[in-house]
């Protein structure tokens, strides 16, 4: 369940008639607890329901008991100190009488008390309930998640009721609609509609109960609001519709058609307006109702939430952080501080994939909050903003997005007016709304940015007939700008989307971008859009553009394709925020990896990079360079190189054996042949690929020598085996493939087996694992093409495949697949910078990696899967732990002569070796061998 989902089940128990027996099932019900689990608490005999004081209490989660009247806060007391809550690790107590409630967190101290029918008021308390972890921020905007529950109950049975509004070409004029109600609810709760409540009280009282006229009363009202208060005699506009003022400003205008309704839609109607939408957040309000009115997105129905630091974190170092250091450094000085004022009103802010605005809103919000600042200190607190909402501009490609962007910034700019300059000006000054269009429905990638927002000139040119504020259809130049060369800052949070994830219109979409300028763009994610269409904006003016992103454009392949076509044309990169996670508000969601990069043609000096450490700090630390790895080094990049410098061992693919599957053999079948025939236990060897050596699995091959071909095919197990490869490569597509059918005794692509021992590297591997899983496998073992191999190499290479030194490396070079690490020989291992280690650093790296194998050893038959798990290693594994945490501390004293502080510190010196390394020719590595064709 969902937060929407759990605040509708949460209201609708709070509604109920108050039940003493089923209350606390009916409570975990509403927290998504499954009716298996449920029943299991409700057993009376080796049920799971563990209270000692007749409640009921579920493990680790919450002890509840419904008591006598009058009695709740002794019971709270008695569930606090009940020894049960303390054995069984409970995290929340309630008790309640069916009317008062009374409920705590024992993690926090944190407390709530209420009266019974308020407690659905509170359900962002109990998220944890649910395994929702995001619970600040959704306590904090209760009321937007309320309201969007809500409204989608209402789309919902608008739809049921009326189908043919359904039809794509009825479907925007239903989310037309919905604007207009969101916009009445506001009104009529904040007093523009000069009258409380005047809305939903007139619905209730001019609408018949069987709903049958709720279509007309509605389509009066409106048919009101779009006509001027001279005109409206003339428009014989009814008595009970009269008492509402003009609006205008496209909201109401365009037609008055209304979707008919049922019982229900008006019940849910009436519901929707009692709310009190004086509490609406604009800033976030429209990211969670946007998947209202979309079917794929509706099951993610309120998690469309970003959080305002978040947003923060692309605005502040953009340019509100300058904004606030001008603000500071005027003082109270008149001049200055005018001067910074008619600077904030020609800035314009530009989100080309605006959503439903929140970034916009965000901005303006905090510059309405620098101005008044100005104002206050110039003695001018209730000066009219200098501010236009014109001037934060956005694309969305989906129109009811659209509506919700405007609608959300014009109630933002009511509610600084109301905050800055007082309710009376608010008011006097807020209708009618203005007919401005500045934020346009279209395809970001396809429109030309130039003319949506022009870095010059008096006005905008449209590039086809365009939407009006609330979509009555102008071919004219819509907007005056009297901000002619300020500066305009990009920003926004686009789609992400790796190549494989793209539509043909989004492949389309990049082609025409990238088409005519590189030749391998079909390996970047789709933001990488944006990222060229800003850097492209910006040669025409003054201009920084910053997106939050995939942080896979900051790793592996793409790097060497994106980045130099945005440096080339004097781009660099002014501030970044290194890879965290951009969660929402879904249960147990860890949120997508992103990254935060800001680039211009006219940087300044200093650059500033971001880091939020493992505890959640969020880190800054000033540069001279920040680059396309998105560490404070030289802008180099690092490509792949097909053998490593002198001093490292040569490391290789796996085998491939192309073989249907009949070289390869179960374990149970590898026993069962050899019981047979015992000659057959030196053709059988271990078959290690990723899965086997990360997850134990034990798998078996047959792996026949040239010239032991006669022995082995004296067998018929083996024989019927190898004529069964025969088969299937005579019969594969591939020409490679069929020339093989005549060695079919063996593997497709050898690329090798050790006569000692092999060093095993799996190709992914899970970003929950502190360090990559490399390891030693003996010379029975065969390593499969879905792992890379270093035969018979000193051990002291697997301490440097086992260093945290290592695993950042890859991380940031070889780039990921999904979430996970992905290994590269020729990118991440050949690349690996690495000072000339003495053989005393070699013995120490040996004991290191020796040390590492006998702490694995320690807690057999514990897979690497168990041992690498990062919530599990410290306290189930500490000797892996400990091994290690040695391995890094002599490596790394290597390195610098101490423990790194962090990751970008790792990175930081190992991009200076690199650089170093690739500034002059490296010597021969003699004991390098030659190139084959499975080399990565």
């Amino acid at each position: 369940m969902n937060a929407v989902e759990i605040e509708e089940a949460v209201s609708r128990l709070a509604e109920a008639p108050f039940d003493s027996e089923e209350f606390p099932f009916a409570f975990l019900e509403a927290f998504g607890n499954k009716p298996t689990t449920l029943k299991r608490l409700k057993s009376k005999s080796g049920g799971s329901n563990q209270s000692d004081l007749g409640g009921l209490l579920q493990r680790n989660n919450i002890h509840v008991k419904v008591c006598p009247e009058g009695e709740v806060t002794n019971t709270l007391t008695a569930l606090r100190d009940s020894a049960a809550t303390a054995r069984y690790k409970v995290k929340f107590i309630l008790a309640t009488d069916g009317k008062s409630f009374e409920a705590e967190n024992l993690v926090d101290g944190e407390t709530v008390a209420c009266d019974y029918p308020d407690f659905h008021n509170h359900f962002g308390f109990f998220l944890p309930l649910a395994g929702i972890t995001t619970v600040k921020q959704i306590r904090e905007n209760a009321f937007d998640i309320k309201a969007t529950g809500r409204l989608n109950r209402l789309y919902v049975e608008l739809l049921k009721e009326n189908p043919e509004w359904d039809k794509a070409d009825r479907r925007e004029a239903l989310n037309h609609f919905m604007a207009r109600l969101i916009f009445c609810f506001f009104a009529e709760d904040t007093n523009i509609f000069h009258s409380n409540a005047l809305f939903t009280a007139t619905i209730e009282q001019m609408s018949a109960s069987d709903s049958s006229n709720t279509h007309e009363v509605l389509s009066e009202m409106f048919r009101a609001m779009c006509t001027p208060l001279k005109d409206r005699e003339a428009a014989k506009i009814r008595n009970w519709a009269d008492r509402f003022p003009y609006v205008n400003g496209g909201l109401f205008s365009g037609g008055v058609a209304v979707p008919r309704f049922s019982k229900i839609a008006r019940s849910y109607l009436l519901h929707v307006g009692n709310l009190d939408w004086t509490k609406i957040n604009p800033d976030i309000f429209g990211s969670m109702i946007q998947a209202v009115a979309d079917d794929e997105e509706r099951g993610a129905l309120g998690m469309h939430y970003t959080s305002v630091p978040n947003i923060l974190k692309v605005l502040n170092p953009l340019f509100l952080d300058g904004l606030r250091e001008q603000l500071e450094a005027a003082g109270d000085n008149a001049r200055k501080l005018l001067n910074l004022r008619q600077r904030m009103a020609r800035i314009r802010v530009f989100d080309p994939a605006c959503g439903s605005g929140n970034f916009l809103v965000i901005a303006y919000k905090k510059m309405r909050e620098i101005e008044a600042e100005i104002n206050r200190l110039r003695g001018e607190g209730d000066r009219k903003s200098d501010i236009p909402l014109t001037n934060f501009r956005g694309i969305e490609l989906r129109h009811f997005s659209c509506e919700i962007a405007r609608l959300a910034l014009i109630i933002a700019e009511y509610q600084c007016d109301v905050l800055y300059r007082g309710p009376k000006l608010a008011l006097a000054e807020f209708l009618p709304l203005k007919d401005d269009n500045w934020i346009t429905c279209g395809n970001a990638l396809r429109l030309d940015w130039l003319s949506l927002c022009p870095p010059t000139g008096a006005g905008v040119k449209v590039q086809r007939e365009d939407l009006d504020l609330f979509g009555e259809m102008r071919e004219v130049a819509e907007i005056d700008f009297e901000n002619e060369g300020g500066e305009t800052y990009i920003c926004g949070n686009p789609p992400y989307l790796g190549f494989t994830w793209q539509s043909k219109e989004q492949k389309d979409d990049l082609q025409l971008i990238f088409g005519g300028r590189i030749k391998a763009w079909k390996s970047l994610d789709y933001v990488s859009g944006w990222f060229v269409k800003a850097a492209d904006y910006a040669t025409h003016t003054n201009t920084i553009a910053a997106f939050v992103s995939t942080n896979s454009i900051c790793q592996g392949e793409q790097v060497p394709i994106l980045w130099p076509l945005i440096f080339q044309n004097g781009h660099e990169i002014v501030f970044a925020h290194t890879s965290f996670k951009w969660a929402n508000l879904a249960s147990n969601n860890a949120g997508v990896t992103v990254a935060i990069v800001g680039i211009s043609n006219h940087p300044t000096r200093i650059r500033r990079l971001f880091e939020i450490t493992d505890d959640g700090i969020v880190s800054e630390k000033e540069v001279i360079n920040i680059n396309a790895y998105l560490v404070p080094s030289p802008n180099v990049v690092v490509e792949a190189v097909s053998r490593p410098p002198e001093g490292k061992d040569y490391m290789v693919w796996g085998n491939k054996p192309s073989d249907g599957g009949n070289l390869i053999l179960l374990d149970s079948e590898a026993r069962d042949a050899v019981s047979t025939e015992p000659s057959l236990a030196k053709f059988i060897f271990d078959f290690v690929g990723s899965q086997e050596f990360v997850r134990g699995i034990v798998r078996r091959c047959l792996w026949i020598e040239d010239s032991e071909i006669h022995e082995a095919l004296a067998s018929d197990f083996i024989a019927d085996r190898v004529a069964a490869v025969r088969q299937m490569r005579l019969k594969s597509p591939a020409l490679s493939t069929q020339a093989y059918a005549e060695k079919s005794h063996r593997f497709r692509q050898i690329q090798g087996r050790s006569i000692a021992h092999s060093i095993i590297v799996p190709k992914v591997t899970s970003e929950s694992r502190p360090y990559l899983p490399v390891g030693l496998l003996s010379r029975h073992s065969i390593v499969s093409d879905n792992a890379f191999a270093l035969y018979d190499a000193p051990l002291w290479n697997m301490a440097l495949i086992a260093s945290r030194l290592h695993l950042v490396w890859i991380a940031t070079v070889c780039g990921k697949l999904k979430t996970d690490f992905r290994y590269s020989n020729t990118l991440g291992w050949n690349t690996f910078p690495v000072p000339t280690l003495t053989d005393q650093n070699k013995a120490d790296l040996t004991r290191c990696a020796e040390d590492i194998l006998l702490a694995r050893e320690h807690y057999f038959p514990a897979t690497i899967a168990d041992m690498y798990d990062r919530d599990r290693m410290d306290t189930e594994f500490p000797l892996v732990r400990e091994a290690h945490d040695r391995n890094d501390e002599i490596l790394e004293r290597i390195y610098i002569g101490r423990r790194f502080k962090n990751d970008t510190e790792r990175l930081e010196k190992l991009f200076e070796l690199y650089t170093k390394m690739t500034s002059q020719p490296a010597p021969l590595n003699k004991s390098a061998k030659r190139k084959t064709k499975g080399e990565k």
